[in-house]
């Protein structure tokens, strides 16, 4: 079953902590929010199934239709119903990011900027110094409850869990699984105007998962990167709704790709197929969505499924990237 509370925590950094080494060791956050309420994120920095390291992946310069809902809401905590179009992290449908760039990191080890920990450090300890910078953590939550926090000590007990991916998962902890539920920190820096997006996964962690439940498809995941890619996208045409939006792919590979029961999807998992033919090496392929499927000037996602149903690539784009009428959107 899936999370029993999901949602995302907006707030203030005030306060770190590393466990080390420990039996299960979480990389601990104190969030203070307007009104003056501590939550404890506790990041896990380590898997109790093996191998153990972490993948993360960080992007310095996020940009996302989910920032966007992020602004618009006050701070505190916010349950999210389940499902797309809203502030909730899918990493494997809402197009977060490219699997392909998730590295491993030891929890906590002798040295500088060589674990976990420290990369936490690096962006959290930036947070906690700006006072203009807000914190996004998504999870799941647990309190308030009466005895103190076991970590920072303030009343009640009060925070978040499961800041990572929470789908996919192995026999063991197949319970937790869900679609739209995944945790993952975000860090505002108004000054900068920048978002940076941590990612965290269990590499016992399937990514062709299933569209309901969340649970891990018996299917083999290629280590090669995808053949087929979608490299631009006319989300914007000039003129009234509705528009003739335009998403173009590209054969990236060096083989003769069918393209026959293929499809693209949009943020809201609305489907169309792509027409049927092949796509040569290197070769391109402009294909005119129906008014069914819509990229949306607000932010949208593009998803490219294949005949077995399983996601091949995807992208996102912000409702700034889209303000230029008429301009292609190059991924």
């Amino acid at each position: 079953m899936p999370l029993n509370s999901y949602g995302v925590l907006a707030g203030r950094a005030v306060e770190r902590r590393r466990e080390g080494v420990t039996d299960t060791p979480h990389y601990q956050i104190r969030i203070a929010t307007a009104d003056g309420t501590s939550f404890r994120v506790a990041v896990n920095v380590q898997s109790q199934e093996s191998p153990s390291e972490l993948l993360y992946a960080v992007n310095e310069s996020f940009e996302h239709p989910v920032t966007d809902s992020l602004l618009s809401s006050s701070d505190g905590w916010r349950v999210l119903p389940p499902g797309p179009g809203g502030s909730n992290l899918d990493y494997v449908r809402g197009n977060m990011l490219d699997r392909t760039t998730l590295r491993s990191l030891p929890p906590d080890v002798d040295g500088p900027d060589n674990d976990l920990a420290d990369l936490l450090d690096h962006y959290v300890e930036r947070a906690i110094a700006d006072p203009t910078a807000e914190v996004y953590a998504f999870g799941e939550r647990f309190g308030p409850e009466a005895p103190p926090d076991k970590v920072f000590g303030f009343t009640p007990g009060n925070g978040l869990h499961d800041i990572h991916m929470n789908q996919g998962n192995s026999a063991a902890f197949a319970r937790d699984d869900g679609v739209w539920q995944d945790g993952g920190l975000m860090l505002h820096f108004p000054t900068a105007s920048r978002w940076v997006a941590i990612f965290l996964a269990f590499q016992s962690q399937s990514w062709h998962t299933d569209d309901t439940t969340g649970h891990a498809l018996d299917v083999a995941v290629p280590e090669v990167p995808a053949r087929i890619r979608i490299v631009a996208a006319l989300v914007n045409p000039v003129g009234p709704a509705p528009e003739h939006e335009r998403v173009v792919l590209l054969n990236a590979s060096p083989e003769t790709v069918d393209l026959s029961g293929w499809q693209l999807a949009d943020r809201l998992a609305h489907r169309c197929p792509i027409p049927a033919g092949t796509l040569g090496a290197g070769q391109t392929v402009a294909v005119d969505l129906p008014p069914t499927v819509q990229l949306g000037n607000d932010g949208g996602a593009v998803t490219l499924l294949d005949p077995a149903d399983l996601k091949v690539d995807g992208v996102a784009y912000t409702r700034e990237q889209a303000r230029a009428e008429g301009w292609t959107l190059v991924f």
